[in-house]
């Protein structure tokens, strides 16, 4: 397993297209919690919940049906504070429709939010 965050989103994301309503994804992190929480507060997925499992938790995550695409951007790209709109033309469908998770030095936060903060940072994921 070399890049945990990339086995959740495509867990996430192959479990959305099949169907189901929950998704149990492992192993749990701080960057891994911090992603779905944006995404549930977009109004991604449901419920997030972790499972105390002994070595490596688990994250049990209620599915809504409303992710159409979703994966982790690599190599993780780095931007200055204007520099987002050639990013979001790269990954995301079309102006104003889904989200770019980035890592910023006030923590994770969407794209348009870094924007309008005026922070730089780092690309983690997308979501639409």
């Amino acid at each position: 397993m070399n890049d945990p965050l990339s086995n959740v989103l495509s867990n996430l994301y192959n479990c959305e297209r099949v169907g189901k309503k929950e998704c149990v994804v492992k192993p749990a992190s701080k960057v891994i919690n911090a992603v779905l929480a944006i995404m549930r507060d977009k109004g991604y997925i449901g419920e997030v919940k972790v499972v105390e499992a002994g070595r490596g938790n688990l994250i049990e995550v209620n599915l809504l049906g409303r992710i159409n695409k979703c994966g982790v951007i690599k190599p993780r790209f780095s931007f200055k504070k204007g520099d987002v709109e050639k990013y979001e033309k790269r990954y995301l469908p079309a102006k104003n429709f889904g989200i770019m998770i980035v890592s910023t030095p006030k923590g994770f936060m969407t794209h348009t939010e870094s924007k309008e903060k005026g922070f730089g940072g780092r690309l983690i994921s997308y979501v639409y």
